[in-house]
This record gives C-alpha cells, structure tokens and sequence, in this order.
C-alpha cells in the first residue's frame, strides 16, 4: 500500500461501530475506558469487524461462501474502496492510518472458519494455533494501533492474546459442550480418562475435565507472565487498559479455579466489586519497559510476529501520548463511576451510562479530558 495522507473515521461510522458493540463484553468496556481517544477509537472499529465477521460465518447462508465474501471485503479494504457499510469504511480508515497487516485479518478470518466447522484440537498446541488466529491476531493489531511494532512486545502481545483465549475456553467449557463445541484437547482428555465424544452426548463435571480445565488455566498464567513484558514496554498512555484487561482476564481463570475448575455447570463471573479493585491494581505496575530476554515468539506466533515486521509503519506520526496524570485522572474517575453504578443498583436505580457527558474526566485545571 503506497504512502499516502489516511482520511480520519467517519463520525457517523465509529457511532455505528460502537452501537454494534453496545452488548459487547463488559470486561472489554471497562478496560477500553482506559485507553486514549486515539487507540479507543481504531479498537472499537476492529473489535466490530471482528463481531461483523464472525456473525457472517455463524449465522450466514454457507461457511464457503460467507468467507469468500468476506475475503472479497477485505479485498475491497485494502484497495481503499470498501463496501457501503459503516464497518468497512471505518475499517480502511483505520488500515490505512495504521498501516494494518493484512495477513493479522485474514489470520483471523481463518480461525473463524475453524469455528463454523466445529473444529477439534488433538493436542495444546494445536488449540494454541486457534487460539493465535481468534486472539493471538488481537493482540498483534492492537500493538500495531498503539504504534509499538518491535517484534519482541508484538510477540508478547500475541501472548496476552492467546493467554485470553484459553481462559475463555477454560470458562466456557460446558456453555460450548451444550452447543456442540469442545476446544479442551483430546490428548490431554485421554490421559485424564475422559471419553470426548462420550462426554460431550452428555456433558457433565467430572474429575477429568476438571483436570484438563485446570491445565489450561496454568498455561494461561504462564502466558500472562510472559504478557507483563510487553505491557511495560507499551506507550504510558495505553499500559493501564492494557493491564486491566490482563487482570480482569486472569481475575476469570481465578473465579473458575474457586469453583473447584466447574465450569460445566457454572458460568465464571468477575464481580464489579472485584472490577474495581483489578483496575486500581493497573495503576500500580511498573512504569520501566523491559521485555523478556528470550524474546522469540511462541511457535504458533511466528508468522503473525513476521508479519507486522513485514509492513512498514505508517510515515504520519502518531498523537502525543497524554500526561501520566492524565490517565491516572481519567483511571480514578472509572474507579468513581464503578462505585457510583454499584451504589445506584443496590439502590435499585438504572445504572449510569459510561458516557454521560455530565461525568466527564477533568484535569487538573478543571478542564474535560479529551481521551
């Protein structure tokens, strides 16, 4: 894609991304709160063609000719005339500001695709290169919006990524049974003693589920660690959200390990209470970037990693990062608002909108923040 000056998202386009997400994740939300303007904005579109994609593949007509159609948008993206959609024209403004790797969407698309076939996993790490399609992709293009393409931080960032990925499958293990699906990976099934297709005609907690469960969740955690590298070597003014999302995340793979790793006939939930104190936690990790000393990618990873290395970063400069007192202002207004939304629901009043303008973050010289 020759250099060229990117044209800004259209208002009307990111207000349609957002109403997309309106039912999104919560812990997503709470986290992107923490993010700058000009991060949050590029997310919310990608997070909407992520949703767009996968509801085309899920619910669309075929899973053939669903994904042609959606190779052939992103055809029409990247040759910077997209269809007559909000998504797409938002989503080649973002490519094109950001300079966004093809090869992370069609990454993405693929797994995906693994999904609407019901697709199964042998061994971890063949659930691992799922998981670096649907989550390991996320991370690498969040990196990459934040303007942080050194190979080292892309490469944890697909850690994050991928460590996300498994709590959710860790969480939602008898939610996917019940619709057919079963990513825990059947080597490990075996040496548990469980009968995969046995268990999932009748998908109950047992001992050996919870045995594979639990393995996931240790995998996570080690991925985790590997992912606070990287978040310390992020711009200041993205680690926070960054690292709520890590916390809140990880805070999951706790909630399921308290259940005595049952999450066949429990669904995990992070309390709002527990939200809180995970985002105040964020503002306290080390500021000094460091990354691990082996950096090198996780198998799974590589031609992710390769690939924000192959496509040179956009030649506009990026917005100036806002102060560190700044987010922590913006930080602690959250902290506020969360405990404004509990009071009220305890009170038995509809909860407040994150974006009431009427609660908008000040400064220190009682100006609005612009995030």
């Amino acid at each position: 894609m020759p250099p060229h000056s990117p044209e800004p998202i259209d208002p009307r386009d990111l207000a349609a991304c957002r109403l997309l997400l309106r039912r999104g994740s919560k812990s997503f939300a709470a986290a992107a709160t923490l993010l700058p303007r000009r991060i949050r904005d590029a997310a919310t579109v990608l997070y909407a063609f992520c949703r767009v994609a996968d509801d085309a593949i899920d619910l669309g007509s075929g899973g053939t000719q669903a994904l042609a159609d959606l190779r052939a948008r992103l055809d029409a993206i990247y040759d910077r005339a997209p269809e007559a959609t909000a998504v797409d024209r938002a989503l080649a403004a973002v490519v094109a500001a950001h300079a966004l790797p093809r090869a992370l969407l069609d990454a993405l698309i693929e797994g995906f695709e693994w999904d609407a076939a019901l697709r199964r996993y042998a061994t971890l790490d063949e659930l691992e290169d799922y998981a670096a399609r649907v989550a390991g992709t996320i991370g690498a293009m969040m990196s990459v919006l934040m303007g942080t393409r050194s190979p080292a931080v892309v490469a944890r960032a697909c850690d994050l990524g991928i460590a996300m990925q498994l709590t959710n499958i860790a969480r939602d293990v008898g939610e996917d049974a019940r619709n057919g699906r079963l990513y825990l990976p059947s080597d490990r099934l075996r040496a548990a003693g469980v009968d995969a297709d046995a268990w999932l005609a009748d998908p109950q907690p047992c001992e050996g589920v919870r045995r594979v469960t639990r393995e996931l969740l240790d995998r996570a955690a080690t991925l985790y660690a590997r992912a606070d590298h990287g978040i310390a070597a992020l711009p200041a003014d993205c680690r926070h959200g960054i690292r709520a999302a890590r916390f809140i995340y990880a805070e999951i793979g706790r909630v399921v390990a308290d259940a005595h790793f049952d999450s066949v006939t429990r669904r995990a939930v992070v309390s709002r209470r527990r939200k809180m104190r995970l985002l105040a936690r964020s503002l306290l990790g080390s500021a000094r970037a460091r990354v691990l000393a082996d950096a090198a990618p996780l198998p799974c990873a590589r031609a992710l990693v390769a690939a924000v290395a192959e496509v040179s970063p956009p030649l506009h400069a990026h917005a100036t990062a806002h102060a560190w007192w700044q987010v922590r202002t913006r930080a602690l207004w959250l902290l506020d608002l969360f405990e404004r939304i509990e009071r009220r629901e305890r009170a038995g009043i509809a909860a407040l909108e994150f974006a009431t303008p009427a609660i908008a973050p000040i400064d220190a010289t009682g100006r609005r923040i612009d995030f």
